[in-house]
């Protein structure tokens, strides 16, 4: 055969590749993981949407309490968070939203005062009535304060109530406060260092996206640091 004719023919088709149990498994894991990636941030995305939409929620309805969650206080002196959230239960309390305020928290190692203790002399000091604050001084996270304010409103035959805290912190404190049994909605401050400026609303809506998430998961308190000015 000449040198031309071998040259003609056609070049045989290449084997096929073989694709063992192995592979198969490994592209039906990666398929797996992606897919629980894109689940995952889709859940995170989600959350961050609700935190945002119920921030916006300003709820003044009729309630047979209006709840403020504590924050840091100073030797009896309320934090500037504490006090933009006392003083947005000064004019709910004024507006007729509620005859009681119930002011909730404990106290770390070394404080003189509870949380409950200082947002309680804070509203006296604004007017309002010492018979008409409930001071429930248990409660050194998100959870067991509403937890712990729950119990002390069943007691008293009370169940519904509305709930001051800051805007972003709004959707926990009312998934809580739901699961606790009280038929709760939102009120929250609009002033005060979780809402001066955009970066502390940007940390403010991650924050509790992530604190969420965990209490959805776990049922359990997640309160991440607070980096506003305190």
């Amino acid at each position: 055969m000449s040198t031309a004719a071998r040259r003609s023919r056609p070049n045989p088709p290449p084997a096929p590749e073989r694709r063992g149990v192995g592979a198969g498994f490994a592209r039906w894991t990666r398929r797996i993981v992606v897919g629980v990636i894109l689940a995952a941030i889709a859940v995170v995305a989600g959350t961050a949407v609700r935190v945002w939409q119920v921030a916006r929620i300003d709820d003044w309805s009729h309630a047979d309490a209006i709840v403020v969650l504590g924050a840091a206080q100073y030797s009896g002196t309320p934090s500037s968070v504490f006090e933009a959230r006392l003083e947005q239960a000064v004019q709910l309390y004024e507006n007729g939203v509620s005859d009681t305020v119930v002011t909730v928290g404990g106290k770390q190692e070394g404080d003189l005062y509870t949380e409950a203790a200082a947002g309680k002399n804070y509203l006296m000091s604004r007017g309002v009535p010492g018979d008409a604050i409930l001071a429930v001084e248990e409660g050194t996270d998100t959870l067991l304060s509403v937890e712990a304010v729950s119990r002390e409103m069943h007691e008293r035959g009370m169940s519904s109530a509305v709930l001051v805290s800051d805007p972003w912190h709004s959707l926990r404190t009312r998934t809580m406060a739901r699961d606790a049994g009280l038929d709760a909605w939102t009120a929250p401050t609009r002033t005060g260092p979780a809402v001066f400026t955009r970066e502390s609303q940007i940390h403010g809506i991650a924050r509790e996206t992530g604190a969420l998430v965990w209490y959805q998961l776990t049922h359990g308190s997640a309160d991440f640091p607070y980096t506003a000015a305190q």
